[in-house]
């Protein structure tokens, strides 16, 4: 059985203000650099890292595992949220496309953007591709983004979850373990000693 932590990065400012912040490339807010500084302290022993190519996640990586070479693993990227970019829920109130994309359970495609059906294809086959290298004894890491975690969880986690019932804050990780394509998910790692 593979060991696993999923690391949501650090909070960048664009998270603090709850804006849809997927494609935008934002480095780690002060707070951001604390959290992950935080989760640090915890001694969260692995041997093989995976990130997403945005800084917020590379950042968070640096602060985790400082001497740790990492892969970038490009499909790990956030969901493209396209003219929603960068808006929040409050900005977008009356814009037609957002309230219709709302109305669809966010499921539909984003104008300029990606649909939610795409966007957990690319992550559900990324994580597939790691995982088939790992073996018994690997202790993995991804330190990606909140919705890369919900949509793994949601694919692969036993018993089977909605997707929004994975939701973790910014510098939060969950500590699982797989084997046989299944996600057994245990406590929040915050929580160890």
């Amino acid at each position: 059985m593979t060991r696993l932590l999923l690391i949501r990065h650090g909070a960048t400012a664009g998270n603090m203000q709850r804006r849809y912040i997927g494609s935008t490339d934002e480095p780690l807010c002060e707070m951001g650099m604390k959290q992950a500084q935080s989760l640090r302290e915890k001694n969260l022993n692995i041997n093989r890292l995976f990130v997403s190519p945005m800084k917020r996640t590379k950042q968070t990586a640096q602060i985790l595992f400082p001497q740790m070479e990492y892969t970038v693993v490009q499909d790990f990227r956030e969901m493209n949220f396209g003219v929603f970019e960068g808006k929040s829920a409050h900005e977008l109130a009356d814009h037609p496309d957002y309230q219709a994309w709302v109305d669809a359970f966010c499921k539909g495609k984003i104008p300029g953007g990606e649909s939610a059906a795409d966007f957990k294809t690319r992550c559900c086959s990324a994580f597939r591709d790691i995982m088939t290298t790992a073996d018994d004894d690997d202790s993995v890491a991804l330190i990606v983004h909140g919705g890369v975690i919900m949509t793994i969880l949601e694919a692969f986690a036993h018993p089977h979850r909605d997707f929004y019932h994975y939701h973790i804050n910014n510098g939060e990780c969950v500590r699982c373990e797989y084997q046989a394509d299944v996600i057994t998910v245990s406590i929040p790692a915050q929580t160890y000693e």
